[in-house]
């Protein structure tokens, strides 16, 4: 029984690291396949189109027997499901990713745990007391998180690695070579909405497990519902033209097939899975790992070169995020100690009045 217990609280990190390496490597080949010309809205399309035909006829046979009603309300939450974890929440990040590199968004997106965390102490699903360690690490936490997104967008630094083709890099390139100083902004800027839209999927999709436990039909849904609204904003910001609708290359075919199975179907189970197991801010945390395997990739496969100010805003926000955890897990485990007094003195009292009764 202990053993199974140790597994069954092992399970969601496991999941986790998974998640992260086939985030790691969908990263290096989005960024890959966009410098090759290929449309970010139309990538989105095809692989929330590919997430679904993959996923829905799991979804169907599996859950056919214990799904739940699907309700106009379920649907609406599928929906703007839909928006935040896939449609903006992919178009931000992608466009940000383009702009900048591969190892500079998944370092940016370390602001997402930060986020959810502010967004559910606005929304009261979070509490800090600002009195106590717990509270007084979150808030320094937060201000270290938010200061080394600051240090990585504005500090650049000498470089620590060498590339000979990126060693002539001009200084106005903030770690990309070509890209100026208004374009890596404005990828910032990207990478932040795509992380403030990735903080309120999460949050959301809290709600929407408890209301809506089927995983795979629910996940299913809501890429059949982002196909259809990334569909429609590519139409409507491309135009009927049918020539960005063309794939061909054999890197561009690869990337929407493998983000399409494994970072949409089996990374949104998983990263869905675990939310309902630990909560959003547990899925969160372990945006950090991907950082490092995407820095290996970025590295070794890209030949991006790696700067000063890149590895101590990371630090910073690293050491932030893990801060506001320590703070979070010291609270649930207040939390359950006061529980459990609770009902320890409640058993007392029904004990003492049951003794109360049987001397009457």
């Amino acid at each position: 029984m202990w053993g199974m217990a140790r597994i069954d609280e092992w399970r969601p990190v496991m999941a986790m690291l998974v998640f992260n390496l086939i985030s790691a490597v969908m990263t290096a080949l989005v960024k890959e396949a966009l410098e090759q010309g290929l449309n970010s809205l139309v990538l989105i399309t095809l692989r929330q189109l590919v997430a679904t035909v993959f996923l829905a006829p799991i979804a169907y046979f599996k859950e056919r027997n214990k799904r739940p009603k699907l309700t106009l309300e379920i649907l609406v939450y599928h929906f703007f499901s839909a928006v935040l974890g896939a449609a903006l929440s992919q178009y931000t990040f992608f466009y940000g990713l383009k702009l900048t590199t591969a190892t500079f968004a998944i370092t940016f997106a370390n602001m997402a745990p930060v986020l959810t965390f502010l967004i559910a102490i606005a929304l009261r699903v979070e509490s800090l007391n600002m009195k106590s360690k717990a509270g007084s690490a979150k808030i320094l936490g937060t201000l270290m998180s938010f200061g080394g997104a600051l240090l990585l967008s504005l500090y650049k630094g000498v470089a620590v690695t060498q590339h000979q083709s990126t060693a002539a890099a001009p200084a106005a390139s903030s770690q990309v070579a070509g890209a100026d100083k208004k374009s890596w902004m404005l990828g910032t800027v990207s990478l932040l909405a795509n992380c403030l839209f990735f903080s309120l999927w999460l949050l959301l999709q809290s709600r929407l497990t408890n209301k809506y436990p089927a995983l795979y039909s629910s996940t299913a849904i809501m890429f059949f519902f982002s196909t259809l609204q990334a569909g429609a904003l590519t139409v409507t910001i491309e135009g009927h033209s049918s020539s960005v609708w063309v794939v061909t290359r054999r890197l561009e075919i690869l990337t929407i097939l493998y983000s399409g199975i494994m970072a949409s179907a089996a990374g949104f189970l998983i990263m869905t899975w675990c939310v309902h197991k630990r909560g959003p801010v547990f899925t969160a945390a372990f945006i950090p790992i991907i950082q490092i395997m995407v820095a290996i990739i970025d590295f070794f496969f890209l030949h991006e070169q790696i700067y000063l100010g890149s590895i101590l805003g990371s630090a910073l926000m690293i050491f932030g995020l893990y801060l506001l955890l320590w703070g979070k897990k010291k609270d649930a485990s207040a939390c359950c100690s006061t529980d459990n007094k609770q009902v320890d003195g409640e058993a007392d009292n029904e004990e003492q009045q049951t003794n109360k009764e049987g001397s009457l």
